[in-house]
Protein backbone atom coordinates (compact mmCIF):
# COMPACT_ATOMS: atom_id res chain seq x y z
CA UNK A 1 0.00 0.00 0.00
CA UNK A 2 1.25 3.23 -0.44
CA UNK A 3 0.99 5.77 2.67
CA UNK A 4 2.68 7.98 4.47
CA UNK A 5 6.30 7.07 6.45
CA UNK A 6 9.50 8.14 7.72
CA UNK A 7 12.83 8.13 5.61
CA UNK A 8 16.34 8.57 7.11
CA UNK A 9 19.14 10.33 5.10
CA UNK A 10 22.24 8.31 7.07
CA UNK A 11 24.62 11.24 5.44
CA UNK A 12 23.12 13.49 7.81
CA UNK A 13 22.20 11.54 10.61
CA UNK A 14 24.71 11.79 13.75
CA UNK A 15 24.10 9.48 15.81
CA UNK A 16 22.10 11.43 18.30
CA UNK A 17 19.40 9.49 19.31
CA UNK A 18 17.20 11.57 19.64
CA UNK A 19 14.19 10.42 17.18
CA UNK A 20 13.97 7.21 18.85
CA UNK A 21 13.27 8.69 22.44
CA UNK A 22 10.57 10.52 20.37
CA UNK A 23 9.32 7.63 18.46
CA UNK A 24 6.15 6.50 20.94
CA UNK A 25 6.38 2.89 18.32
CA UNK A 26 9.88 1.89 19.11
CA UNK A 27 9.94 1.95 15.47
CA UNK A 28 13.33 3.39 15.36
CA UNK A 29 16.93 1.86 16.57
CA UNK A 30 20.20 3.29 16.66
CA UNK A 31 22.63 0.79 14.54
CA UNK A 32 26.90 1.21 13.60
CA UNK A 33 26.10 4.93 14.70
CA UNK A 34 22.55 5.46 12.46
CA UNK A 35 19.02 5.17 12.90
CA UNK A 36 17.47 2.78 10.99
CA UNK A 37 13.75 2.03 10.63
CA UNK A 38 13.48 -0.93 12.73
CA UNK A 39 10.45 -2.65 10.30
CA UNK A 40 7.98 -0.45 8.50
CA UNK A 41 4.82 -2.21 10.24
CA UNK A 42 5.51 -0.34 13.60
CA UNK A 43 5.71 3.55 11.56
CA UNK A 44 2.78 5.25 11.90
CA UNK A 45 3.57 8.19 9.94
CA UNK A 46 2.50 10.71 12.82
CA UNK A 47 6.56 12.15 12.07
CA UNK A 48 7.00 13.15 16.18
CA UNK A 49 10.25 11.92 15.55
CA UNK A 50 11.59 14.53 12.63
CA UNK A 51 11.25 17.65 15.62
CA UNK A 52 13.41 16.71 17.92
CA UNK A 53 16.68 15.37 14.98
CA UNK A 54 19.27 18.44 14.79
CA UNK A 55 20.16 17.37 11.56
CA UNK A 56 17.19 17.24 9.57
CA UNK A 57 18.01 13.80 8.69
CA UNK A 58 14.23 12.70 9.08
CA UNK A 59 11.38 13.19 7.04
CA UNK A 60 8.07 11.64 6.04
CA UNK A 61 7.21 11.10 2.81
CA UNK A 62 4.73 8.84 0.67
CA UNK A 63 5.46 5.50 -0.88
CA UNK A 64 4.80 2.10 -1.16
CA UNK A 65 5.22 0.66 2.25
CA UNK A 66 3.29 -2.23 4.56
CA UNK A 67 0.85 -1.02 6.49
CA UNK A 68 1.22 -0.07 9.86
CA UNK A 69 0.06 -3.05 12.42
CA UNK A 70 -1.41 -1.95 15.57
CA UNK A 71 -1.31 -4.86 17.03
CA UNK A 72 2.44 -6.16 16.39
CA UNK A 73 3.31 -2.73 17.25
CA UNK A 74 1.44 -2.92 21.12
CA UNK A 75 3.75 -5.95 21.68
CA UNK A 76 7.20 -4.55 20.36
CA UNK A 77 6.55 -1.11 22.53
CA UNK A 78 5.52 -3.37 25.75
CA UNK A 79 8.51 -5.73 25.22
CA UNK A 80 10.80 -3.19 24.79
CA UNK A 81 9.73 -0.51 27.47
CA UNK A 82 6.63 -2.08 29.34
CA UNK A 83 3.64 -0.64 30.33
CA UNK A 84 4.77 3.14 30.85
CA UNK A 85 5.80 2.86 26.77
CA UNK A 86 2.40 1.66 26.06
CA UNK A 87 0.73 4.35 28.27
CA UNK A 88 2.72 6.67 26.45
CA UNK A 89 2.05 4.92 22.58
CA UNK A 90 -1.72 5.83 23.79
CA UNK A 91 -1.12 9.44 24.74
CA UNK A 92 0.44 9.31 21.06
CA UNK A 93 -2.75 8.54 19.46
CA UNK A 94 -4.79 10.69 20.89
CA UNK A 95 -2.58 13.85 20.40
CA UNK A 96 -2.76 12.56 16.95
CA UNK A 97 -6.57 12.22 17.02
CA UNK A 98 -5.63 8.15 15.57
CA UNK A 99 -8.35 5.76 15.31
CA UNK A 100 -10.78 5.19 17.91
CA UNK A 101 -10.35 1.63 17.83
CA UNK A 102 -6.17 1.77 17.90
CA UNK A 103 -7.20 4.19 21.35
CA UNK A 104 -9.61 1.51 22.43
CA UNK A 105 -7.51 -1.08 21.81
CA UNK A 106 -4.34 0.14 23.56
CA UNK A 107 -6.76 1.01 26.83
CA UNK A 108 -8.27 -2.50 26.58
CA UNK A 109 -5.09 -3.89 26.60
CA UNK A 110 -3.61 -1.81 29.62
CA UNK A 111 -6.46 -2.32 31.77
CA UNK A 112 -5.42 -3.59 35.11
CA UNK A 113 -1.99 -3.29 33.47
CA UNK A 114 -0.27 -6.41 32.15
CA UNK A 115 0.76 -9.14 34.45
CA UNK A 116 3.80 -9.89 32.12
CA UNK A 117 5.05 -6.04 33.26
CA UNK A 118 4.67 -6.24 36.93
CA UNK A 119 7.76 -6.36 38.49
CA UNK A 120 7.67 -7.78 41.41
CA UNK A 121 9.86 -9.26 43.79
CA UNK A 122 8.56 -11.61 45.96
CA UNK A 123 10.46 -11.59 50.18
CA UNK A 124 11.37 -15.31 50.77
CA UNK A 125 8.80 -16.21 53.85
CA UNK A 126 6.28 -15.58 50.48
CA UNK A 127 7.71 -18.69 48.54
CA UNK A 128 7.99 -21.02 51.35
CA UNK A 129 4.77 -22.41 51.85
CA UNK A 130 3.60 -26.03 52.06
CA UNK A 131 4.13 -27.86 48.94
CA UNK A 132 0.85 -28.26 46.75
CA UNK A 133 -0.23 -31.58 45.77
CA UNK A 134 0.41 -32.38 41.89
CA UNK A 135 -2.70 -34.01 40.36
CA UNK A 136 -0.99 -35.51 37.77
CA UNK A 137 1.48 -38.03 40.39
CA UNK A 138 -0.11 -38.06 43.03
CA UNK A 139 2.78 -36.57 44.84
CA UNK A 140 4.32 -32.78 46.17
CA UNK A 141 5.40 -30.49 43.35
CA UNK A 142 9.09 -28.96 44.08
CA UNK A 143 8.85 -25.71 45.03
CA UNK A 144 10.23 -22.92 42.94
CA UNK A 145 13.51 -21.38 43.80
CA UNK A 146 12.13 -18.07 41.89
CA UNK A 147 11.32 -14.89 44.36
CA UNK A 148 10.66 -12.63 41.08
CA UNK A 149 8.47 -11.61 38.24
CA UNK A 150 9.07 -11.24 35.39
CA UNK A 151 11.84 -13.07 34.35
CA UNK A 152 11.77 -12.63 30.14
CA UNK A 153 14.68 -9.87 29.61
CA UNK A 154 12.21 -7.94 27.11
CA UNK A 155 9.77 -7.75 30.58
CA UNK A 156 12.66 -6.74 33.70
CA UNK A 157 13.26 -3.32 34.37
CA UNK A 158 16.56 -2.07 34.59
CA UNK A 159 15.96 -0.77 38.02
CA UNK A 160 14.35 -3.65 39.30
CA UNK A 161 14.37 -4.05 42.99
CA UNK A 162 15.21 -7.74 42.62
CA UNK A 163 18.65 -7.27 40.61
CA UNK A 164 19.91 -5.04 43.92
CA UNK A 165 22.69 -6.45 46.19
CA UNK A 166 22.95 -10.58 44.51
CA UNK A 167 24.18 -12.25 41.68
CA UNK A 168 22.64 -12.26 38.10
CA UNK A 169 21.60 -15.09 35.95
CA UNK A 170 21.10 -14.91 32.75
CA UNK A 171 19.29 -18.02 31.37
CA UNK A 172 18.54 -19.34 27.86
CA UNK A 173 15.24 -20.26 27.62
CA UNK A 174 16.15 -24.03 27.26
CA UNK A 175 18.43 -24.95 29.94
CA UNK A 176 15.38 -24.86 32.76
CA UNK A 177 13.88 -27.58 30.61
CA UNK A 178 16.87 -29.66 29.58
CA UNK A 179 17.95 -29.72 33.56
CA UNK A 180 15.85 -30.40 36.67
CA UNK A 181 18.78 -28.60 38.92
CA UNK A 182 19.00 -24.90 37.39
CA UNK A 183 16.04 -23.57 40.59
CA UNK A 184 18.94 -25.13 43.48
CA UNK A 185 22.06 -24.22 41.54
CA UNK A 186 21.49 -21.13 39.72
CA UNK A 187 18.12 -19.57 40.35
CA UNK A 188 18.13 -19.57 43.72
CA UNK A 189 18.91 -16.27 45.63
CA UNK A 190 19.94 -14.55 42.49
CA UNK A 191 17.89 -11.99 40.33
CA UNK A 192 16.94 -13.77 36.64
CA UNK A 193 16.62 -12.91 33.32
CA UNK A 194 15.72 -15.20 30.47
CA UNK A 195 16.12 -14.82 26.61
CA UNK A 196 16.94 -16.81 23.41
CA UNK A 197 19.57 -15.66 21.10
CA UNK A 198 17.70 -17.56 18.13
CA UNK A 199 14.44 -16.93 18.43
CA UNK A 200 13.71 -13.97 20.31
CA UNK A 201 13.85 -10.49 18.68
CA UNK A 202 17.19 -9.42 20.62
CA UNK A 203 17.31 -5.83 19.45
CA UNK A 204 18.09 -3.78 22.86
CA UNK A 205 19.35 -6.98 25.14
CA UNK A 206 22.61 -5.85 25.18
CA UNK A 207 21.65 -2.28 26.08
CA UNK A 208 18.99 -3.56 28.81
CA UNK A 209 22.04 -6.06 29.93
CA UNK A 210 24.12 -2.91 30.00
CA UNK A 211 21.61 -0.84 32.58
CA UNK A 212 21.02 -3.54 34.84
CA UNK A 213 24.80 -4.64 35.35
CA UNK A 214 25.57 -0.68 35.59
CA UNK A 215 24.17 -1.38 39.14
CA UNK A 216 27.08 -1.86 41.06
CA UNK A 217 25.70 -3.96 44.21
CA UNK A 218 25.50 -6.90 41.36
CA UNK A 219 28.95 -8.73 42.09
CA UNK A 220 28.54 -11.26 39.34
CA UNK A 221 26.64 -12.28 36.67
CA UNK A 222 26.78 -16.42 35.42
CA UNK A 223 25.10 -16.77 31.73
CA UNK A 224 23.89 -20.37 31.78
CA UNK A 225 23.40 -21.69 28.12
CA UNK A 226 23.45 -25.20 26.18
CA UNK A 227 25.92 -26.78 24.52
CA UNK A 228 23.63 -26.02 20.94
CA UNK A 229 25.88 -23.39 18.88
CA UNK A 230 23.47 -21.04 18.61
CA UNK A 231 22.69 -20.75 22.43
CA UNK A 232 26.00 -19.28 22.29
CA UNK A 233 24.77 -15.55 21.20
CA UNK A 234 23.72 -15.11 24.71
CA UNK A 235 27.16 -15.36 25.94
CA UNK A 236 27.99 -12.51 23.33
CA UNK A 237 24.92 -10.62 24.03
CA UNK A 238 26.05 -10.86 27.68
CA UNK A 239 29.64 -9.87 26.94
CA UNK A 240 28.37 -6.64 24.69
CA UNK A 241 26.15 -5.83 27.93
CA UNK A 242 29.16 -5.79 30.31
CA UNK A 243 30.74 -3.65 28.07
CA UNK A 244 28.34 -1.08 28.05
CA UNK A 245 27.82 -1.19 31.53
CA UNK A 246 31.22 0.68 31.65
CA UNK A 247 32.30 -1.77 34.96
CA UNK A 248 35.72 -3.08 34.98
CA UNK A 249 34.99 -5.12 38.28
CA UNK A 250 32.25 -7.33 37.74
CA UNK A 251 33.01 -11.22 37.85
CA UNK A 252 31.35 -12.58 34.73
CA UNK A 253 30.84 -16.79 34.25
CA UNK A 254 29.49 -19.00 31.40
CA UNK A 255 28.00 -22.37 32.59
CA UNK A 256 27.48 -24.85 30.00
CA UNK A 257 24.51 -27.55 30.03
CA UNK A 258 24.68 -30.67 27.56
CA UNK A 259 21.09 -32.12 26.40
CA UNK A 260 20.98 -34.26 29.04
CA UNK A 261 21.06 -31.53 31.41
CA UNK A 262 24.70 -32.00 32.78
CA UNK A 263 26.81 -29.52 33.54
CA UNK A 264 29.86 -30.16 31.11
CA UNK A 265 31.33 -26.94 31.41
CA UNK A 266 32.77 -23.65 33.72
CA UNK A 267 34.62 -21.05 32.44
CA UNK A 268 35.02 -17.15 33.18
CA UNK A 269 34.25 -14.89 30.60
CA UNK A 270 36.44 -11.68 29.60
CA UNK A 271 35.43 -9.08 27.83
Amino acid sequence: MKRKIITINEELCNGCGNCVTACSEGALQIVNGKAKLVKEQFCDGFGDCIGECPTGALKIEEREAEGFDEEATLKHVEQIGGAEAVQQMLKAAERHKAKEQMKEHIKLHMQGGCPGSRQIFRKKEQTEKTSAINSFTGGSAIKSDLDQWPVQLHLVKPDAEFFKGRELVLLSTCSPVASADIHWRFIRGRGVAVGCPKLDDTTGYAEKLGEILAERSIPKVIVVRMEVPCCGGLTEILKEGIRLSGREDLEAEEVTVSLSGDIIKVAPITV
